[in-house]
């Protein structure tokens, strides 16, 4: 082979094009991997879960709260609750400590779309009527006044 072979024209497109395309699949893995509100959840099942925190996973992109609720018939469910980010809920100041096993919760938040034991959670109280909100800003999740930059949103 000669050393032309190696700088001819068409070998560097294909080259190029074949880089550019392995670029963009590397740059569309995140994006594929991170999902809107609309995807999981349903804006039109709002829920209201009250009971117990058993565990409390502290990954990005999102936290996962797991609880135990009983049910209308008295049955016990294990829930998980979608949050923010750990960052973005630490900024707001809900934290390891805050939710610690055992501790009573009443969480506002929309059901999965499945309709398992899995929501979005909204809002976050505490037994002594403390609240977090523990949505992300611009989910897709139904404004609902409970973000504090939702105001700010409508007024702009």
């Amino acid at each position: 082979m000669t050393a032309r072979y190696f700088t001819s024209p068409m070998l560097v497109k294909t080259a190029a094009i074949f880089v550019g395309s392995a670029l963009l699949l590397v740059a569309a893995v995140p994006v594929i991997a991170h999902h809107a509100f609309g995807a999981e959840f349903d804006p039109n099942r709002p829920i209201l879960l009250k009971g117990s925190v058993t565990k409390i996973e502290w990954v990005n992109p999102h936290s996962w709260i797991h609880m135990n609720v009983t049910g209308e018939d008295g049955t016990e469910e294990s829930w998980m609750v979608e949050g923010g980010t750990p960052n973005t809920l630490v900024r707001r100041g809900l934290t390891r400590d805050t939710l610690k096993p055992g501790t009573y919760i009443i969480v506002d938040g929309y059901q999965s779309k499945d309709r398992s034991f899995r929501a979005n959670g909204r809002e976050v109280t505490l037994a002594d009527g403390t609240q977090f909100f523990m949505g992300t800003s611009g989910s897709g999740a139904p404004d609902d006044g409970k973000d504090p930059s939702e105001s700010e949103r409508q007024q702009n």
